[in-house]
């Protein structure tokens, strides 16, 4: 259901995101980087507000826009190279992540990226919705894709303005390249699948309520 007045439910899972914005700000591993990522996460949190206001989002797509969020301000606590996810899977499963799969590097960031488009697809859609009211959904589905394509490109060039004006410990704990030569590459194509993820699952239900 489209909402476009916050209720306690959404007032409650904002509270929540800020309240965990506080703690993420407590001893970053480098507070510099830190407000570099936190400038936009308080940006996408007011895109999110406003959009909220003028198109309306369903809850479930307004949580998982704030779950994509927390997961970022996770990184931009460690500086997205160091978040000891690893650490954290031996300590709850007994189970080494990075062995099994044959990781020499910190993959958090990769997830920060796939989880762009995974999580922000639905609230894409929704605004290509609204600016396209008569589009068919495999047409919004190949206009969210070339948008995440296309943002990605912009983040990856604006991550790469920002360090030519670093010193290069400065550029490489903010871009956490870890000395991947494609790394932005690679970001950028999983951020495509994550969208094409949910796409196709989205798709695929709309296909099934139509059969029903």
């Amino acid at each position: 259901m489209i909402e476009k007045q916050l209720t306690l439910k959404h007032y409650l899972v904002l509270a929540m995101t800020l309240l965990f914005m506080a703690i993420a700000s407590i001893h970053p591993l480098e507070f510099g980087s830190y407000l570099l990522h936190q400038t936009g996460t308080v940006l996408m949190l007011i895109a999110l507000l406003l959009a909220f206001k003028k198109i309306g989002l369903d809850y479930y797509s307004f949580c998982l826009y704030l779950v994509f969020l927390l997961i970022h301000m996770i990184g931009a606590h460690y500086l997205y190279s160091y978040v000891p996810y690893n650490q954290w899977i031996i300590y709850f499963f007994n189970f080494d992540l990075d062995q099994s799969m044959g990781w020499s590097r910190n993959m958090y960031d990769r997830l920060v990226h796939f989880a762009y488009g995974l999580l922000l697809y639905p609230f894409f859609y929704r605004c290509f919705q609204v600016w396209f009211p008569s589009a068919k959904p495999f047409s919004l589905f190949l206009l969210v894709i070339q948008l995440v394509m296309a943002s990605s490109v912009l983040y990856e060039l604006l991550e790469w303005g920002l360090s030519i004006g670093l010193s290069p410990e400065d550029a490489e704990n903010y871009n956490g390249q870890q000395g991947d030569v494609w790394d932005a590459h690679k970001d950028m194509l999983l951020a495509t699948i994550g969208a094409m993820v949910t796409g196709m699952i989205q798709l695929y239900k709309q296909k099934t309520l139509i059969q029903r």
